[in-house]
């Protein structure tokens, strides 16, 4: 009971964070939804993924088992360090990105963030992002869990090079002096 609570917490959590922040931005007259940096389909396809991805984990916590083999003990632990690790990643790459944060690049300018994770990964939402999914295919054992869980990081990795594209047409050398020290995920 205590596991299905805090796995359930976690994404709730996460997404109160993200939609009350846009709530903010928003009264701040700051639009938190940026342009898709890649097709707008698949963009907001693979957003709306992830948080189906979430809810089968959740679901599996909870007793509805969408497992079609028996899932290990030692793989249900590894899928829950993967799944809080993750959040812990998401949470506070969120709360570091402070103003800067977008969903997909920003209309106007904003800060390039170096600092915190920042300075140990180019991208440790898009690293919390990844965990989460592994935890929910690890947990889970579904394999259309597994078919989401591939198309939601193919598309995320885009975004990241996409992403990468715009940083470097706008902050110029400096990013490319950032990417010099730190790299793209771990």
């Amino acid at each position: 009971m205590i596991e299905s609570i805090l796995v359930t917490l976690f994404p709730v959590l996460f997404l109160i964070i993200l939609f009350g922040g846009g709530a903010l931005f928003r009264r701040r007259n700051i639009d938190m939804d940026g342009e898709a940096p890649v097709n707008r389909t698949l963009f907001y396809a693979s957003k709306y993924s992830i948080v189906l991805l979430w809810g089968a984990m959740v679901l599996q916590t909870w007793g509805i088992n969408l497992s079609f083999v028996k899932v290990a003990g030692i793989i249900k632990w590894v899928s829950l360090f993967l799944w809080f690790s993750g959040f812990l990643l998401l949470l506070t790459g969120r709360l570091g990105m402070g103003d800067s944060f977008r969903l997909g690049s920003p209309r106007e300018s904003t800060c390039l963030k170096k600092g915190g994770l920042f300075s140990f990964s180019r991208n440790p939402m898009y690293l919390g992002v990844y965990a989460t999914l592994a935890a929910s295919i690890l947990y889970t054992m579904n394999p259309i869990v597994l078919v989401i869980g591939i198309f939601v990081t193919a598309v995320h990795h885009k975004i990241v090079l996409a992403e990468e594209q715009y940083l470097q047409k706008i902050f110029g050398n400096e990013y490319v002096d950032y990417c010099k020290c730190v790299r793209r995920y771990f």
